[in-house]
């Protein structure tokens, strides 16, 4: 069994941050968290548009008081992985800069031991200790949304 991380961790090396979490719901519940626009947005952002549920399609997220970022859908596989690709420092889609999130999902017991790993600092040159730090952060804090939004007893 995995551990729950109380914070998200940078790995230098591989310029990654990543974070394993235990989400009190089903695999099935956990991955409609992550992909149900409504929901996403009351734990990662304030806006989210996802209307094309498949791999390579795309849509938006957005922070309030910020722009909204592209996304571009690299897995989906309910409710076990589920990855998009968004901008690593801002503006469009751009492989030479995108970064890619991927959860992925596993039962444990009654619950979800859910992982996030970011990978693509390392194509962010002189900003990618901040943006290490910074999504360390973001990481910390939203999955926490998550957890909290998911027993609070929403899709549940």
């Amino acid at each position: 069994m995995t551990a729950h991380q109380t914070t998200a961790l940078v790995d230098d090396t591989t310029s990654t941050v990543s974070r394993t979490v235990r989400v009190e719901a089903t695999p099935a519940r956990v991955f409609e968290v992550l992909t149900r626009e409504d929901l996403v947005a009351r734990w990662f952002g304030q806006r989210a548009s996802l209307p094309d549920l498949r791999v390579g399609g795309t849509g938006t997220l957005g922070w309030d008081g910020e722009g909204d970022s592209p996304v571009r859908i690299e897995a989906y596989d309910p409710p076990r992985r589920f990855a998009f690709a968004w901008p690593g420092c801002g503006g469009d889609l751009d492989p030479a800069t995108e970064l890619t999130v991927t959860f992925t999902l596993a039962p444990d017991g009654d619950g979800t031991l859910l992982t996030v790993v970011e990978t693509g600092f390392d194509r962010l040159g002189d900003e990618r200790l901040r943006q290490l730090a910074d999504h360390r952060d973001g990481w910390t804090e939203e999955l926490d949304e998550l957890v909290a939004l998911v027993a609070g007893g929403v899709a549940v």
